[in-house]
């Protein structure tokens, strides 16, 4: 999905993955990031949001909750919008600084005086009973949180497994009910997603949730709430920040932008974010009719792969088709055409899609110094971010 960008804009990244890999200092399986090209990302991201007066809440768990990653993004970006309790536990413990705890999965009630101990900005709620939840913790720490009403998505909007929230014309009554409530104070609203990036031509477009969103925060400024504000996470990137401030949104959650892999940079490569990743694995065998199989591991069902290039022969290779419910134990290629040095066990293959590397059970390799030509191997984690026994440091 992402090859012919990163190709083009940050080759350097593509030949520092293969030698790492041809040396055998990172396994196959293996993301290899440009930490320097996410801080970049970051900093570009940090001057549109404040040019246009825009606050943002930063996620990772596309980065695999990397915690060098995170304190090069929190060095522009402070705050960050945790998916769930492990996400910011992770983020705490790298320093970063709470914006929106629960946008996407709601805080465990047990763990609420813990979260809530960190004063976040906001805590988003599905419910009645998660906004009492809150309302307990935070008076059993004698302070008044501010909560962000996340709001139900429209219909055909929603993505499966993310289900939950507000639907609008119940938001009166249950606006009225947490109103009542001592120790939390309505301060926003959130949906998502809020923001996509329209299959044709990757550009950034509204959803009618977005919209919910909108007339929601309407409907609560009209009982007198004030300052009220409007998260509307979904693509968010240097070209989606104009569009979330002509809309009204207060603030933006930056995630694949960081790393240059929005739909939108697909099929753009002269986006101002840079391609900061890539994943390297290796060929294990050849069946029988000639397709080569590759490591898996990190073949995340939503990616859009679609080609690897094998950098000992210069081939571009297809990635075949694989059911989403399959595990990837390895992913096929298409068979080469009859050329020069074939394709053999061992040869590095270098892919770049869509990922969720949270969700994966890859290696991250944190690669520095490519933006001066120095590239250095800085680190060996996991998928949720631990650094690997023996890595560099």
């Amino acid at each position: 999905m992402f090859l012919d960008t990163v190709l083009t804009r940050n080759p350097a990244l593509v030949e520092t993955a293969t030698a790492l890999h041809v040396s055998g200092a990172v396994p196959p399986d293996t993301y290899v990031v440009d930490a320097d090209a996410v801080e970049a990302n970051a900093a570009l991201l940090a001057a549109e949001a404040g040019r246009l007066g825009l606050s943002l809440w930063f996620v990772v768990k596309q980065l695999g909750r990397n915690p060098a990653l995170i304190r090069a993004v929190a060095r522009h970006i402070p705050r960050f919008a945790a998916i769930d309790l492990s996400e910011a536990r992770t983020l705490y413990a790298a320093g970063a600084r709470a914006g929106n705890l629960g946008h996407l999965v709601q805080i465990p009630r047990r763990a609420l005086p813990e979260m809530l101990a960190r004063r976040p900005e906001a805590v988003t709620v599905f419910d009645l009973a998660n906004a009492r939840a809150v309302s307990d913790a935070a008076g059993g720490l004698g302070v008044v949180q501010a909560v962000f009403v996340r709001i139900e998505s429209a219909a055909g909007s929603g993505h499966p497994g993310q289900e939950g929230g507000v639907p609008l014309d119940a938001l009166d009554g249950f606006a009225a009910e947490v109103e009542g409530l001592p120790s939390v104070r309505v301060a926003g609203v959130t949906a998502f997603p809020c923001v996509v990036c329209a299959p044709d031509t990757g550009l950034p477009a509204p959803t009618a949730t977005f919209e919910l969103a909108r007339r929601a925060r309407e409907l609560l400024a009209a009982r007198g709430h004030r300052g009220l504000g409007l998260s509307a996470p979904g693509a968010t990137s240097v070209t989606a920040l104009p569009l979330l401030a002509g809309l009204g949104a207060t603030h933006g959650e930056p995630g694949h932008s960081l790393t240059g892999t929005t739909p939108l940079h697909a099929v753009d490569p002269h986006q101002p974010e840079r391609p900061a990743y890539v994943y390297v694995t290796e060929v294990a065998h050849t069946l029988a009719d000639g397709r080569p199989a590759l490591f898996g591991g990190g073949f995340y069902a939503r990616s859009g792969v679609r080609a690897a290039l094998l950098p000992r022969t210069g081939q571009r290779l297809r990635v075949c088709d694989a059911p989403a419910e399959n595990i990837d134990y390895y992913r096929l290629l298409e068979p080469p055409t009859r050329g020069p040095g074939g394709v053999a066990a061992g040869d590095t293959a270098v892919l770049a899609f869509r990922t969720q590397i949270f969700v994966t059970r890859s290696t991250v390799a944190v690669v520095t110094g490519l933006s001066t030509g120095k590239p250095r191997l800085a680190g060996l984690y996991d998928a949720r971010g631990r650094a690997l026994e023996g890595a560099a440091s």
